[in-house]
């Protein structure tokens, strides 16, 4: 299957630059995954779309303020360096700009050196192991020094590191949000709760390698970046007890359907406790085993997001949803708005 079939034309003032002031004020495109039908709504509405005795279910993990800006000890260079996976203790996988300042035994420091890091392994296209030094407890140190890592279609500074967090988030391990999962407020969850509709978490760690563009021309040679995924045994069971009970399994996100998917798909459709790595890459032709219905927002064209919900919903079902989307002015990406396939 060729990758241009999932192209589209999106024009980038529709690129949304910031976050709505209010996160459930975004709009909603229900889209019936069944009919082709598009009802246009408003995403406070959600509660509407589901019934008592489902679950939602959302992606607890926490992205870290993971880019982070330095210079070199011995000449002062301006460093960018974002985290991407720990490694040994101290060790982080990292991309770095510019990566020829940075070989093997140099030292960077970040804050005035109250955070340092040395370079201990080089590979290709800006990769670098760094070791970081420090006193106190890393992540505080982070916190204090770091920026949130936005995606590269984001131009504009986030004035609120927590609006690129979602209301429900705990575990700390992402270079990005869950995107989906940002509309939610404590409000809506407990409108949801009240109706009966149960709310589960699982955490899947996103990687940058999200971003990364298909660079094949045929959707079976693309090779799909891996990410750690868990899911707890009362989850497990939830899930399990919903299925058995006739419910409906709504994932919000691509992360949460690609978490819930592996899991399934590795315990003959049904959900257990565990961990681990998957690069699951769901396109056309995928036939799902754990979600009835995903919540996600909308995504670039020719990336694996797209092909992800087309296999859920149909190809021609999301161009033509996505071609109406762009004609009524809707929000793209991140920080965009909201379509439910039901």
């Amino acid at each position: 299957m060729k990758v241009d079939l999932f192209d589209f034309d999106l024009p980038e003032q529709l690129i949304a630059q910031t976050p709505l002031e209010n996160r459930e004020a975004s709009r909603l495109m229900v889209l019936d995954k069944q009919t082709g039908e598009i009802n246009n709504q408003q995403f406070e509405n959600i509660v509407s779309f589901l019934n008592e005795g489902d679950c939602l279910v959302l992606n607890d993990t926490k992205v870290l303020p993971a880019r982070l800006f330095g210079e070199k000890e011995d000449t002062g260079a301006k460093i960018e360096v974002l985290l991407l996976k720990q490694q040994n203790n101290d060790e982080w996988e990292t991309l770095v700009k510019p990566a020829k300042r940075v070989k093997e035994g140099t030292i960077i420091l970040f804050g005035d050196g109250r955070l340092k890091a040395e370079c201990t392994h080089t590979s290709e296209q800006g990769g670098r192991t760094l070791k970081f030094t420090y006193e106190g407890i890393f992540i505080e140190v982070l916190d204090a020094l770091g920026e949130m890592p936005l995606p590269p279609y984001i131009k504009e500074q986030l004035e609120d590191r927590e609006r690129y967090q979602t209301v429900f988030a705990r575990e700390i391990g992402s270079a990005a949000a869950p995107t989906a999962g940002l509309h939610f407020t404590e409000q809506i969850l407990t409108k949801l709760r009240n109706k009966g509709v149960h709310i589960a978490f699982i955490t899947l760690h996103v990687g940058l390698g999200t971003f990364r563009p298909v660079s094949v021309e045929s959707i079976e040679e693309h090779d799909m970046h891996a990410e750690y995924y868990q899911m707890t045994e009362g989850t497990a069971k939830l899930l399990n007890d919903v299925r058995n009970s006739g419910g409906k399994i709504v994932a919000v996100g691509t992360t949460t359907t690609r978490t819930l998917e592996t899991i399934a798909r590795d315990n003959h459709a049904k959900f257990t406790s565990c961990s681990g790595w998957t690069n699951i890459f769901i396109f056309p032709g995928y036939q799902f085993k754990a979600i009835d219905a995903m919540l996600t927002n909308f995504h670039l064209p020719k990336s694996t997001l797209i092909m992800l919900v087309s296999a859920l919903a149909g190809r021609e079902n999301i161009l033509r949803a996505y071609n109406m989307a762009v004609k009524k002015n809707y929000r793209f990406f991140s920080f965009g708005d909201a379509m439910l396939i039901k």
